[in-house]
This record gives C-alpha cells, structure tokens and sequence, in this order.
C-alpha cells in the first residue's frame, strides 16, 4: 500500500527552499562564467559530487549496479546528462540565465510524447494534449520575440534560447531511459552517481578540448563552485528523494515548476537581465503547458530524477 501523502507545509517549505535554489544555480553559473566557464564548473561539482554520493553508498552499504547490469543503462542516463549541462553551460554564454531555466523545463513536455510512444500506461489524455499545444505555442511566441544582445547577454540569443530548449530535449529523454529501464527500481543514488561520475568526465573532455578549462580562483568562484558541489548537486537531490518517499511524486513534481519563475526574479534581481513582454507573453502558456500535462498524469514522475 502506498502510504506517501499529500503536501503539508513542512514540504510545501522544503519544496520552497528546493525551487529557489535550483533556480539560482543558472544564476550563479552565468555571474561566475567570466572567471570559470559554465561546462568547466559544472564538470568539477559534478566529480566533486560523486566522490560525497559515493561515500555515501558506501556508508549505506548500497549496490553500485555493476552486477545486474544497471551500469548500460546508467552510462546512458549519465551521458544524457551530461549532454544537457553542455547545452545549458553552451546556452548560457549566449543569452541570459532567465531564459535558460524556463526553456530547460520544457524537459516534461518531451517526456510526456516520448513515454506517450513506449508506454501503454502513460498514453497521453485531452488535457495534456491541450497542455503540449499551449506548451508549444508558447515557445513559438518566445523564439519569433525579438532577440536582442543586452549587457547581461551580448551573444546571439535565439542560439542560447535554442540550446536551452535543446538541454531541455536531453533532461526529457533521460526520464524517458529511467523510466523504460531497470533504473526505474534502483536506488536513487545510484541514478544519480551515475549522473555526476559521466557528466564529470564527458564535461571535463570537452573543456580541455574546447580551452574553457580556464579557472580565476577569486572567492566568488569558490563560493559558486561550494554552492554548486554541497548544496545543489548533494545536499538538495538528497532532501529532493527523502521528499519523494514520503510524499505524492505527482504533486512534488508540479511544485517544481516554480523554478522558472523564480530564475526569472534571481536573473532579473541578481543579473540585471531584462524581462521582455514578449517572452514573458511566450513564458505563461510554456509553463502553464507543463502543469496541464505534469499534473494530470497517471504515472507519477520516475523517483530516480531530481530537476536540474
């Protein structure tokens, strides 16, 4: 018998906590990429993260995965993964932090037509058809919008915009793998170290090859780099799956999807970034998509993914 629960408000609270950090992260990689490139930065969290998740199995004394073959399908996950940090660390040295959160959670959208196609149980119903088309829609408005280089981000915006709906692509098919595999049953922290040990690696590859491995170690980057390794990439995953055993996934899911919004207000806050009406216009229907087909399923998200 299922004996998770409806929201209270000590997980109202968490959940608070959880989509605001979540939402500074793209802020903190774009306000430290003139000392420390985003993919190099999240290469080094992701390693650092590992080596805390690892121990951390070990002191549960959890299976690594290696024996009943769940390492195939997490090297898979893991490079999907890390494929989605390349595009968001990509994106965001062309437009701002605001537009990248909102077009990385796009990522339910693709999950819901893919699970749609391999899943009898997640067919897809009228209401989350109408939640894709509001979804798509929006995106339509926000990448016809003007695209113009602003100071918090010279580069060619409609690039980013693209490369972040594009990470948002890469976070949906790896629900997709989790959900269609034997990771589905496996313990979250081993998704997840197997998530961090690829993206560290695969990221650290492409930053040496592409002479973005540079690092000005000034405190804002160690505080940055402290922020993303303990907090985000350990601490906030971890509060994440203790929320899930005890709550509905289903509802969890759907309060996340306040991250957006909040990494409008840090980047409009912290960056100075501007806020144009049209993406905005763009952004409601985007988001209000993502609770039509997120909060309407029968199938409650896979327990082994915490958002990006």
């Amino acid at each position: 018998m299922d004996t998770r629960k409806p929201l209270d408000s000590q997980a109202i609270g968490c959940m608070l906590v959880l989509c605001v950090l979540w939402a500074f992260q793209q802020v903190a990689l774009k306000a430290t990429a003139g000392d420390i490139a985003p993919i190099f930065l999240i290469a080094l969290r992701s390693g650092a993260a590992a080596v805390l998740v690892g121990l951390l199995m070990m002191v549960r004394r959890e299976d690594w995965g290696l024996r009943n073959g769940n390492w195939r399908a997490g090297l898979v996950v893991g490079s999907l993964f890390a494929l989605e940090f390349l595009l968001v660390g990509e994106g965001l040295r062309h437009t701002s932090a605001s537009h990248i959160v909102v077009f990385l959670y796009t990522a339910p959208i693709f999950a819901a037509l893919g699970l749609h196609w391999r899943l009898p149980a997640e067919r897809l119903g009228p209401v989350q058809w109408l939640g894709i088309a509001l979804a798509f829609g929006g995106l339509s408005i926000a990448f016809f919008a003007r695209h113009q280089p602003t100071a918090a981000a010279p580069g060619n915006m409609l690039l980013g915009d693209l490369l972040g709906l594009m990470g948002g692509m890469a976070w949906g098919a790896t629900t997709m793998v989790v959900r269609c595999s034997r990771l589905s049953s496996a313990p979250a922290t081993q998704t997840l170290l197997y998530q961090l040990v690829c993206a560290c690696v695969l990221l650290l590859v492409v930053a040496l090859s592409t002479g973005q491995a540079h690092f000005n170690p000034t405190p804002r980057v160690w505080a940055a780099l402290a922020f993303h390794t303990l907090v985000v990439s350990f601490a906030s995953f971890l509060v994440w799956f203790w929320l899930l055993r005890r709550y509905l996934a289903s509802r969890l899911g759907v309060f996340s999807f306040m991250t957006p919004l909040f990494g409008i207000v840090l980047g409009a806050w912290l960056l100075d970034e501007p806020i144009e009406a049209s993406f905005l216009v763009g952004a409601v229907p985007v988001l209000l998509g993502i609770v039509l087909v997120s909060g309407t399923r029968k199938v409650p998200p896979a327990p082994s993914l915490a958002p990006t």
